[in-house]
This record gives structure tokens, C-alpha cells and sequence, in this order.
């Protein structure tokens, strides 16, 4: 009990401040990270919760280097390695399927302008991307603002801090960020909720940063009782996985993951699905807010990592699953 409260007490205030101690400008260069497998048995403890997913491999990750951690987005790269985004502007690039002492670390390009800011500035919480062309979209809480990379994220293209999230809260906003299968871009508030209880949702009609775009329709997300999303991930073909949080004295930290069937996409829009997997005790539960999608062997396969808030208490889980035949009818990016 003593260490749920203790959770609960620093989470709350990671949702209202700043991370402490973290200087500017992260070089680029090698990252230990070892891996700890985790049995699957004890991961996967009551089968039935993690419904029709196949949990195929579970790891806790470590590195020596205090700048590691933190991991609030996840993509699979065209060379089939993870690449963890943290929620101070920095990408750690992580070989799979055995994530073993090897890895790389370097920050995300920044304006001219904010070269010099602190990292906890840069709350970099959401990722999507674009496999044609290799662009990525970045969400950034405090900020309210999305910005476009180039390929391998080599350089900042343009940013855009759009007046419909300004009102969202510094630290609950842009949580998930999805580019669809046709090019419109979804974007879901992890705390501002509409009338109804509702958690806010935007969606452009493309590329959120290009002027030319209008400016984004409102919908909303309905999160399963109790919990805020914190990511979601296009399958194509009309369906989105919703990572969905919640933190409570009783039980810590919570994940349930929803499966949305879209709607026709008209303004006021409500978005819903239904819970298909549960992490939670007696299985592995922690501070999860990262989905990427990935292929092996033809087979969809689900991403799952969690954020340690760079606390000794807490810790950063990588989870493997297997999708169910026909969530995913071809591959997709993110």
C-alpha cells in the first residue's frame, strides 16, 4: 500500500510540473540497453485477460545511462528495430526481438530558437509516421504542438500549435497521435474531456502542419470507466486500438486495450470500442503509454512499452503479441 501511494503521489505531480534534472542537449551515440525476459506464465498470469492476443515475449529494460527511459511512443522502423520516443525529446533506437546490449540515443532536431531549452520543455508524448515517405509527426504536451520530421527524423520540417488544442491541458493533451490509411490525422486528448465526459478528439484531413489543410473536425473518444488514452494505433480497414490507463490506490497502475470500429467521421463523431485485453495484476501491469505495430512472417504483431517516469520504483516493460487473423488486413503503418 505504502508503494501505491507513493505511485499515486508522484504521478500526480509528473501531471502538474516539470521533470526535474533534465539539462539540454543530449549527443548522439551508442546506448547500452539489456534486456531482463520476463516468463510469460507470470506476464500473461490469467490467460483470459489479455483475450484473443498471443503474448509471444516480455522484457524489462535497463540501461546504465539516466537519459533512458521514459517511453511515451513507439514505432517499428523500416529496419525492423524499435524506435522508443521519450517524453523529453529523445529517441532511443532498440533491436528486436532480443533487445540485448546494443542501441543508440540521440535528440530530436529542434528550432533554431529552442536549442538551448531544458528537456522537460520538450514533452514529446505521441508518434506517427509515414512509411512512403518516411516523414514522422511528433505530439508535444506543454507545448500544444505538432511537428513534422524528415526521413529517419534528420531534420524539423515545420511545427503547428493548433488554436483547438490550446485550451487542451499542458500535461493530458496530445497523448495519441494517428496518420490513417488516407491521410487524415487523428489526434486524442489523454484529460479534456467534452460535456458528456468524453475525451476530446481532432481530426485534419491531412498533414496537420500543412497550411493548406482546414482547420480539424471535433470528435470524441468514450474510454472504458475509469480511464484516459494514452496512444492508439491505425490496423486499416476502419479499425483503431485505443491504450487506455488508469491509476488506483487498490491497484496501481492499469492498462485495458480497446478496439474501435470507426464511424463516418462527420463532426461530433463519438468514437467507442470494445475492451479485447486487460494488463493488470496478477500479469504484468505498469505505466504503459506506447503501441507500435510490426510484421514477422507475415503476422501482425503488437508492440507494448511502458513509461518509468525515470523512477526506481517503476520500470520500462517491452510486451509482444500476436494479433488475431483479420485485425489487420494488410500491412499498415503507424
Amino acid at each position: 500500500m505504502q508503494r501505491t501511494l507513493l505511485i499515486l503521489a508522484i504521478f500526480i505531480l509528473l501531471m502538474n510540473g516539470r521533470h526535474p534534472g533534465l539539462s539540454p542537449g543530449i549527443a548522439t551515440g551508442p546506448l547500452k540497453v539489456s534486456a531482463t525476459a520476463l516468463p510469460l506464465e507470470k506476464a500473461a498470469a490469467d490467460p483470459h485477460a489479455i483475450g484473443p492476443l498471443r503474448l509471444t515475449g516480455a522484457w524489462h529494460l535497463t540501461s546504465p545511462r539516466e537519459v533512458f527511459g521514459g517511453i511515451s511512443a513507439l514505432m517499428v522502423q523500416d529496419s525492423g528495430r524499435l524506435a522508443g520516443l521519450s517524453d523529453s525529446g529523445e529517441l532511443f533506437d532498440i533491436a528486436v526481438p532480443e533487445p540485448v546490449r546494443g542501441g543508440a540515443v540521440r535528440s530530436l532536431p529542434r528550432l533554431a530558437a529552442e536549442r538551448d531549452w531544458p528537456r522537460w520543455k520538450m514533452d514529446s508524448e505521441s508518434l506517427a509516421h509515414d512509411q512512403a515517405t518516411g516523414r514522422s509527426w511528433v505530439g508535444f504536451e506543454h507545448l500544444q504542438r505538432i511537428c513534422r520530421y524528415g526521413p529517419n527524423f534528420r531534420t524539423i520540417e515545420a511545427c503547428v500549435e493548433p488554436p483547438e488544442m490550446q485550451g487542451w491541458p499542458s500535461t493530458g493533451s496530445i497523448e495519441s497521435l494517428v496518420r490513417l490509411g488516407d491521410g487524415r490525422f487523428l489526434a486524442i486528448a489523454e484529460m479534456a474531456v467534452d460535456r458528456s465526459g468524453a475525451f476530446q478528439a481532432l481530426l485534419w484531413q491531412g498533414d496537420p502542419v500543412d497550411k493548406a489543410i482546414p482547420p480539424p473536425m471535433r470528435l470524441s473518444y468514450r474510454a472504458p470507466a475509469g480511464y484516459r488514452p494514452t496512444d492508439a494505433l491505425w490496423l486499416g480497414e476502419g479499425r483503431l486500438l485505443v491504450l487506455n490507463r488508469r491509476l488506483t490506490l487498490a491497484h496501481g497502475f492499469t492498462a485495458h486495450l480497446s478496439l474501435v470500429r470507426l464511424p463516418p467521421l462527420r463532426e461530433g463523431a463519438v468514437l467507442s470500442g470494445n475492451v479485447v485485453a486487460r494488463l493488470e495484476p496478477p500479469g504484468l501491469a505498469d505505466n504503459f503509454e506506447a503501441l507500435a505495430l510490426g510484421w514477422d512472417g507475415g503476422q501482425p504483431v503488437l508492440w507494448i512499452a511502458s513509461d518509468n517516469n525515470r523512477f526506481f520504483f517503476q520500470r520500462s516493460l517491452l510486451l509482444r503479441f500476436v494479433l488475431p487473423p483479420g485485425w489487420v488486413g494488410a500491412p499498415v503503418g503507424r
